[in-house]
């Protein structure tokens, strides 16, 4: 008879084929795992299933409300599962932000990408190439140079393929992007060069780089502006012309702008948040509840997203008062933009989970251990379990291959693969 350890195992072994996933969801759930029975080796970041729900169709509903389109940021979770998730609930394809993304995308059966980045380099050109043989599959990519154009003209008309471009632009002392309409315009010759081949199908921005308000919506209103110049001058191979924009913090701001410019039927919004799926508790929480407060929509809507991300461990050591040790360090939990805030703790062989005391703490983490501040008599014991909301998911998924997902009861009812 199979040990648990054994199971567990080979579970994971089920997916490591190429571009495999691990077992269905009906044979997960028929092993009867549950997470607070212990049968997880933990740590282990887990998914809630009523969670992830929520936001799935919170997000398109807002989206829907400004007939714009929503293309989530896939490199968030890199879980080709989730991605179609995603699809089937309403979006118009994937933010994907390198050729490695999209080929894993390609190959769990994504039809319309979005790489919202510039393809650079023989051998990413050649990934897209070959993906491009599948007369099913829309991509499209991002220029911001005459040089780049150049480049992509060269390699993919000596294949007699065409390829479809976003002109991307930029602000001073941001990431990529043209500055102003003196680097346009070499673009744009490089674009008319080669139009047979490199194929100027929209406009794209990143926001993120800004911080305030009011100089994204500059940013914004800059965008719609140079669209509907090059609408005007017939720039665009193809109609509707896409215009888009929005990483997970300033959705709203770049929804409003866009929408309010009236560029009408000849150009297609579309937006990119990605850390919607499974929300934080860091800046993207405190970005919701600023758009909460300020927008009409999402007012209307009387719910905001949830945190849908876990990482659950256990207790590890309390050799002082007023500190636990947990096993759970950077290898398990990110902590570039905060450190993992306790949530829930649970004695095995309990009734059910309950919330952390408010003055619980994470001080410092390392490599495979984390510092719990606790207060003298706390109720806490070698064993126990703690649930960590995260902040920035990005970096926690990139750090598990599988994430079990759980229903309401802490069952395991579904895993999904992630291909960093």
């Amino acid at each position: 008879m199979q040990t648990q350890a054994e199971r567990q195992i080979g579970l994971l072994n089920k997916g490591l084929g190429k571009f495999t996933e691990p077992m269905s969801g009906e044979h997960i759930a028929h092993l009867g795992w549950n997470l607070l029975r212990e049968d997880l080796s933990l740590p282990s970041a887990v998914l809630y299933r009523d969670r992830i729900e929520h936001n799935l169709a919170w997000m398109q509903r807002f989206m829907d409300s400004y007939k714009i389109k929503l293309a989530p940021h896939g490199k968030t979770t890199m879980a080709p599962r989730l991605f179609q998730m995603q699809i089937d609930g309403g979006a118009w394809g994937i933010t994907l932000a390198s050729a490695h993304q999209v080929m894993v995308a390609h190959a769990h059966g994504i039809h319309r990408v979005l790489m919202a980045n510039q393809l650079v380099g023989k051998q990413n050109m050649q990934i897209i190439a070959d993906l491009l043989d599948d007369v099913n599959f829309e991509f499209y990519c991002l220029v911001d140079s005459a040089d780049g154009v150049n480049l992509l003209g060269e390699f993919f008309s000596a294949r007699g393929q065409q390829l479809n471009v976003l002109l991307e632009l930029g602000v001073m002392g941001g990431r990529c992007g043209v500055r102003d309409d003196q680097q346009l315009q070499p673009v744009l010759h490089a674009l008319a060069r080669w139009s047979d081949t490199v194929q100027l199908c929209g406009v794209e921005l990143y926001e993120g780089v800004l911080k305030d308000e009011e100089s994204i919506r500059n940013f914004m209103r800059r965008a719609c502006q140079v669209t509907r110049q090059l609408l005007e001058l017939d720039q665009f191979a193809s109609r509707p012309a896409i215009l888009s924009g929005a990483g997970s913090a300033w959705y709203d701001v770049v929804a409003e702008e866009f929408s309010a410019a009236n560029l009408g039927s000849g150009v297609e919004i579309v937006l990119r948040p990605g850390c919607y799926l499974t929300h934080d508790v860091g800046n993207y929480e405190m970005q919701q509840k600023r758009i909460l407060e300020s927008n009409p929509i999402a007012r209307e809507m009387h719910s905001g997203l949830l945190p849908a991300l876990h990482v659950w461990t256990y207790v590890q050591s309390i050799r002082e008062r007023e500190l636990a040790i947990i096993q759970m360090g950077r290898r398990d939990a990110a902590f570039d933009s905060g450190l993992p805030t306790p949530a829930l703790y649970f004695r095995p062989g309990g009734e059910a989970p309950k919330p952390t005391p408010a003055h619980w703490e994470t001080t410092k983490m390392m490599d495979q251990h984390a510092y719990l501040k606790i207060a003298e008599g706390d109720d806490l014991r070698v064993g126990d379990m703690v649930g960590f909301n995260i902040s920035h998911p990005c970096l926690t998924f990139d750090k598990w291959r599988t994430l079990p997902i759980l229903d309401e009861h802490y069952n395991v009812v579904d895993v999904v693969r992630t291909y960093f």
